[in-house]
């Protein structure tokens, strides 16, 4: 574990610690304060790109697509991160382009539902649908046929959440419908923890580093309105009994990062369920560093790692 964050840190964490906090201006400056993370973040030029429309649970969610090259291709369907009450489409443009220059598939992301508005489980279900709807209407993305998911932060637990969804619906032996093929699944520092656990890097890590304890709690209580969902797994998958038969997943943590501990117990979960798992810690880190291309070279090499984890699958 390294003493302190990577030096190419230094800039984003100074200026972070001069911002208030997400949950001191409430959810419509926090969604302003967040979306201006796309102001100042590099883009990336793919082959082609553009906007579009899903499924979603209730109706249309908007999406956008990127191809980095002609013919049929994976797609890798990508839900972003934000606590599951800010971010969007704009605030991940960087990662969705690199991630479809860097491995070659074709990246849906998709614009779920957001909380306090729409609290779980409705990020879930869409995130579900429209990995349903890509992978029943592969052709209208120029697909080959091959599905991954993907996401990072509240991201992550969705594309966690969909993998066991779908799992769960080819074991239901009452139901005739078939969940979705899902061949591989990227968690850049997932939220995946038990609510009832207490996790040191939660503690270690509360204030400073970004993502705040305070910020994290704010989040919660915004998406999870009732405690009767406290105990679904599908909220929290290291609550599940059993993660056995799941997708290949590549997992990405950051030492100084909240959610470090939880992310290093679910990639240990899923291989100790005999799950294929590629597991990169960065222990330099902070979260959502992936978002800081061309910022720290940490970016790039966590782009390289998911690539590498979904080129296994081609």
């Amino acid at each position: 574990m390294a003493d302190e964050p990577n030096p190419q840190l230094q800039p984003i964490l100074d200026m972070v610690n001069q911002t208030p906090a997400l949950e001191e201006v409430g959810v419509e400056g926090a969604r302003q304060q967040f979306d201006a993370v796309a102001d100042f973040t590099p883009s990336y030029e793919v082959y082609d790109e553009y906007d579009t429309t899903v499924a979603g649970a209730t109706g249309e969610l908007d999406a956008r697509v990127y191809q980095p090259g002609e013919g049929d291709r994976p797609i890798l369907a990508y839900f972003h991160g934000g606590g599951f009450v800010v971010g969007g489409l704009d605030t991940h443009d960087n990662v969705c382009q690199k991630l479809a220059e860097e491995s070659g598939w074709t990246v849906v992301s998709v614009d779920y539902r957001l909380a306090p508005e729409d609290p779980f489980p409705a990020a879930l279900e869409d995130a579900y649908a429209a990995t349903e709807y890509v992978d029943e209407n592969p052709e209208a993305f120029g697909g080959d046929g091959t599905l991954a998911v993907g996401g990072d932060s509240a991201g992550a637990n969705l594309s966690a959440g969909v993998s066991l969804m779908a799992r769960d619906a080819e074991l239901d032996v009452t139901d005739d419908v078939v969940g979705p093929d899902i061949a591989h699944q990227v968690l850049f520092y997932p939220v995946c923890g038990s609510p009832f656990e207490e996790y040191e890097s939660r503690e270690e890590n509360a204030e400073g580093y970004f993502l705040e304890r305070e910020t994290m709690e704010w989040f919660q209580d915004q998406y999870v309105q009732s405690p009767v969902h406290s105990r679904n797994e599908y909220l929290a998958p290291l609550l599940a009994d059993d993660l056995s038969g799941l997708p290949p997943a590549t997992v990405v943590t950051a030492g100084f990062d909240p959610l470090r501990d939880e992310g290093d117990a679910y990639a240990e979960a899923l291989e100790d369920a005999g799950n294929e798992v590629f597991h990169a810690q960065y222990d330099d880190m902070i979260h959502g560093f992936v978002q800081l291309l061309g910022f720290v070279d940490a970016a790039e090499d966590a782009i390289r790692v998911a690539s590498d984890g979904l080129d296994a699958v081609r």
